[in-house]
């Protein structure tokens, strides 16, 4: 009766789901009252609520977070700008004049020949100039602009198709990713073999061995898409609903691409500032053979300067990429957990005003990360291409990336969760380690079947426009093999632009992924639709093979 043991046995489970767990409630918070024994003559006590933490949307006031990485970031914005203002001023004119110094032994300095005028060659530029007004110029000019017009509708058009048409829009594009590789191969090799030039410059031997090597590719990802078959369909439904979540928050395409905007105004004088800090220096006499010329070096702090210039910029790049997440999270979960059909009030207002105040620590530290990861993945890469023998090194490298994939994916799904709860950045991968660990979810076959499908459909839309481009170009202009040219740019401009609304769509995807791990968490039902689909998300019974799955690249 008064044993506390017997109590916490019989006291019921808190939501459907921790009945049928082994697993402890998230953050769980043991009770101090354990120490002391009840009185006998109490009634059992039914477990408190705020023994553990609920996970749900903050839509209070949050308190900052995270606050010394943010202090660091402004530290060190303010330096690059206040050395960088330093640079403008502090700059020296004879830069450019350095071939109007010549040595004298009398003064034993450089001493500018006041005879000597500096002349701007314009020729040179002129000719430039009027090059591009040539007619390879203008017809690039124009297709950029008009891709460039043409890409937002077609971006709501493929949100519009892929919110009703999912399935359609998959299937029809499946083949394609047969067709059109084999299509360019065989069509290259074809206009290689009856062009003199081009057979000149390539043997029938190595033709052969591109034509055979393209389509063993293609064997390859026949039988990726036979392997997974069975994904298809669920990942069909999956990017049914993100884009259905997406399209009642149509604001994002508005909001996303102003913070880039922002970007590169950001980025504008601190280009600025690394230029005229090349101006920094002084010409001396440099001694080459016993002869003195006259050569241009550089303070001592330009070099060091440039490092903390590179340095910030690539921060902020990250910054503002996980910015742009926590954006994206912080609206789709509003609208998710939302009673209402109607779309939240001023959702995007309140995901800004969060993620640059109250976590703007949080963004900077999950930046931070993000940067790091980049930088010794590049110098891992760039030592592995040294062919460095021995054993040791292998396994180091091995090591080094599988720890860097397991930071990508944990910090992946932390920020969509600091996002909606408003945590700090330790605090939120804890609770989502627990959160998906303890309902069993597989967020590998979120994370990487979507987003290979989705890249393969805007790969054919793109590579049907690039044709059609073409083929319109070949109607109207005379550039001949040209043409070709312009119709890739403009293909790799469409592509840009498509992979930003993939950007969009996939960090939808895993926003709606969280939130519905969150439902099943606690037991609630907030979105019926999108219980529907993501219920026959595979589960995995091995909790330790949730996250490792994903640095082994499966």
């Amino acid at each position: 009766m008064g044993n506390p043991e017997e109590e916490t046995t019989n006291s019921k489970p808190i939501s459907p789901y921790d009945a049928a767990l082994p697993t402890e409630p998230l953050l769980f918070k043991p009770s101090t009252s354990s120490t002391y024994p009840s009185p006998p003559t109490e009634e059992p006590a039914q477990p408190d609520p705020g023994q553990f933490l609920q996970i749900s949307f903050s839509y209070g006031p949050r308190p900052f977070k995270d606050l010394p990485f943010l202090i660091l970031f402004l530290l060190l914005v303010l330096c690059t700008f206040a050395f960088g203002i330093f640079s403008i001023f502090h700059r020296n004119a004879n830069y450019s004049n350095v071939s109007s110094f010549s040595y004298y032994s009398n003064s034993t300095s450089c001493v500018q020949d006041t005879s000597f005028l500096s002349n701007s060659n314009w020729v040179f530029g002129s000719s430039l100039f009027l090059s591009s007004r040539s007619s390879l110029w203008t017809n690039l000019i124009w297709t950029l602009v008009i891709t460039l017009i043409l890409s937002v509708p077609i971006c709501f058009l493929l949100l519009f198709f892929l919110k009703h048409y999912t399935k359609q829009i998959v299937y029809v594009s499946l083949p394609f990713f047969i067709i059109m590789p084999v299509f360019f191969d065989v069509y290259w090799f074809v206009a290689c073999t009856l062009s003199s030039s081009c057979s000149d410059s390539f043997p029938l031997v190595y033709r052969i061995l591109v034509l055979v090597f393209v389509l063993l590719i293609v064997g390859i990802i026949v039988w990726i898409i036979v392997v997974n078959w069975h994904r298809i369909e669920l990942t069909v439904m999956i990017i049914g609903v993100a884009s259905d979540a997406l399209s009642r928050n149509l604001g994002l395409f508005l909001a996303i691409p102003l913070l880039t905007v922002g970007l590169v105004v950001y980025y504008a004088p601190i280009v600025v500032f690394l230029v005229f800090a090349r101006f920094n220096g002084k010409i001396v006499a440099k001694e080459s053979n016993g002869e003195y010329t006259c050569v241009w070096k550089q303070d001592s702090w330009v070099p060091a300067y440039y490092t903390l210039a590179i340095l910030t910029m690539l921060w902020s790049l990250t910054t503002m990429v996980e910015a742009q997440v926590y954006v994206i999270s912080g609206t789709i979960a509003q609208w998710y957990f939302s009673k209402d059909e109607k779309k939240p009030k001023r959702s995007i207002r309140s995901s800004l005003r969060n993620a640059f105040g109250p976590s703007s620590g949080t963004v900077c530290l999950s930046g931070l990360l993000i940067c790091a990861v980049r930088l010794v993945r590049a110098a891992v890469e760039s030592a592995s291409q040294e062919d460095a023998p021995g054993i040791v090194n292998l396994v180091l490298r091995c090591c080094v990336s599988a720890l860097l994939s397991t930071i990508d994916f944990v910090n992946k799904f932390t920020i969509n969760l600091a996002a909606i709860t408003g945590e700090a950045y330790c605090t939120s991968a804890r609770m989502t380690y627990e959160l998906l660990k303890r309902n069993l979810l597989s967020a590998v076959f979120v994370e990487t079947v979507s987003t290979r499908l989705l890249g393969g459909v805007i790969f054919v839309l793109s590579a049907v426009y690039a044709i059609v481009v073409c083929a319109i170009l070949k109607g109207v202009s005379d550039l001949g093999v040209k043409e070709y040219i312009v119709a890739a740019i403009a293909w790799v401009l469409l592509l840009i632009v498509l992979g930003f609304f993939v950007h969009v769509l996939d960090n939808v995807i895993d926003t709606v992924y969280v939130c519905y791990a969150i439902d099943r968490d606690r037991g609630e039902v907030y979105k019926q639709e999108v219980h529907e689909v993501y219920v026959h998300l595979p589960t995995s019974r091995n909790n330790r093979s949730s996250f490792p799955s994903r640095t082994l690249g499966v």
